[in-house]
């Protein structure tokens, strides 16, 4: 605030106190002897009810005076009188550092329990499954959804289906580091029917309704363009994050429709890095936490998607 600013505001903030000190006491008359009624306003309703104007009680001025002489006390000790800051040297930001400096002692003791610990370990543990929940509402509900089951273009994180491995040190690297997924537009890569014909053979590897016909006039052309990222026999590949095609977990659709447009048109997703955003702890509990629900779903504990 510069100096001229700061003077108009103390002007401005000394003249209010002053003015209502003024009307205060010119309002305060005495009632005289021979006025116990005191003056009227001159209004009168219902030909017997006469508006007054009395004097304020003295307890009641009294009440307005102390207010007064607080304000004076409160702009002298904290901020108010333009660049002024007051005898504490009060300021909000000096407040707002000290409460996140609280509230960074809390989380480093929170933290601190389960630092340096691996992450299935952290999978197994209540209290650590518990923060890394609010850890997960707080930033991955969004897409994923608060019960981790995902949505349309958004993986189920809570069924046994991985696009990139779900071992703790694949979903560790997917939290930390984000991921980004692309399938190409193969439509130019095909014959004028190859996108149909491809489409049905993708819904026969899964056990779909499909033509037979055109599933098999499809199979040469998955074969020979297609297998490169899902493999010959359609179970995906964690290394490139292609997706597994004979099982039931379809992340934009199982329709023909759906599966024709990804072939034509290509798919293209992408995670983001959260290390940067949450840092190491957070990244670590939240991790645990997605383990865990994957894990519940999947009680022998075996790895899904392994290559």
């Amino acid at each position: 605030m510069t100096s001229a600013w700061s003077w108009f505001v103390i002007a401005v903030t000394l003249l209010n106190v002053i003015g209502l000190a003024v009307l205060l006491f010119a309002t305060a008359k005495k009632r005289t002897a021979g006025d116990e009624q005191g003056a009227t306003t001159g209004h009168v309703w219902d030909e017997n009810i006469t508006e007054l104007n009395h004097p304020l009680p003295r307890w009641w001025l009294g009440l307005f005076v102390l207010t007064l002489v607080f304000a004076l006390g409160y702009l002298a000790v904290y901020p108010g009188f333009g660049n002024f800051a007051g005898l504490k040297g009060w300021t909000s930001a000096r407040e707002v550092e000290k409460d996140l400096d609280t509230t960074r002692d809390k989380l480093e003791s929170l933290y601190a329990q389960f630092r340096n610990r691996p992450v299935d370990d952290l999978a197994r543990d209540a209290a650590a499954l518990k923060v890394g929940h609010s850890i997960f509402l707080n930033s991955c509900a969004a897409c994923h959804g608060s019960d981790a089951r995902g949505a349309a273009g958004f993986p189920n994180l809570a069924d046994r289906d991985w696009l990139w491995g779900g071992s703790a040190e694949a979903v560790l690297h997917s939290v930390s580091d984000g991921r980004v997924g692309t399938m190409p537009p193969l439509a130019s890569a095909l014959p004028p029917d190859g996108v149909a014909d491809v489409a049905h053979y993708v819904r026969s590897l899964s056990g779909l309704p499909h033509d037979g016909r055109m599933a098999r006039a499809g199979k040469d052309a998955f074969e020979g363009i297609c297998a490169a990222c899902h493999g010959k026999d359609g179970k995906g590949n964690i290394a490139v994050g292609a997706p597994n095609l004979t099982d039931e977990a379809w992340l934009y659709g199982s329709s023909q429709a759906a599966i024709e447009r990804a072939i034509r048109q290509g798919r293209s997703g992408r995670m983001p890095a959260w290390l940067p955003l949450l840092g190491e702890d957070r990244v670590r509990l939240v991790s645990a936490w997605v383990l865990a629900q994957s894990q519940a779903d999947n009680p022998t504990g075996s790895q899904a998607g392994a290559p």
